[in-house]
């Protein structure tokens, strides 16, 4: 169930043979999102569990969930812009609904992530569905 934007990001992968134009998509993806406001860059809003400074700010209109991010890590900067395409747009009821692993298991991006990624990867996602939940 991932929005039509996160499906675009498969398609253009799909096109990408080389992992290191893939690496450098994200990257792109990341560079092009708009920088999380400062003043929302504070302990609330930080997601512990990575290893680069990461902070996630969720908001919720008409029924809808949509955030931003930050971080001071270019990739995890690229992987906060994909999530975004996984999941802004969505019903709050359909954010905890979302497989992220196979989701993004459809960028086979954890067969290319270091460990200490993954795990902040799996730390936004758990913060995101957190966040959904504390919303519904």
């Amino acid at each position: 169930m991932a929005t039509a934007a996160f499906d675009e990001i498969v398609e253009d992968f799909e096109f990408m043979e080389d992992w290191e134009d893939r690496y450098r998509h994200v990257i792109d993806l990341g560079k092009a999102m708009e920088p999380l406001d400062d003043a929302l860059k504070v302990p609330a809003t930080k997601v512990d569990g990575c290893a680069s400074q990461v902070w996630l700010h969720a908001t919720v209109e008409g029924g809808v969930f949509r955030f931003d991010g930050d971080s001071d890590a270019m990739i995890v900067r690229g992987l906060i812009a994909v999530l975004r395409k996984l999941y802004n747009g969505l019903p709050l009821q359909q954010v905890v609904s979302v497989d992220a692993k196979a989701e993004l298991g459809r960028l086979e991006l954890n067969e290319h992530l270091s460990s200490q990624r993954s795990n902040g990867l799996r730390a936004m996602i758990e913060r995101i569905r957190e966040t959904a939940m504390a919303q519904a």
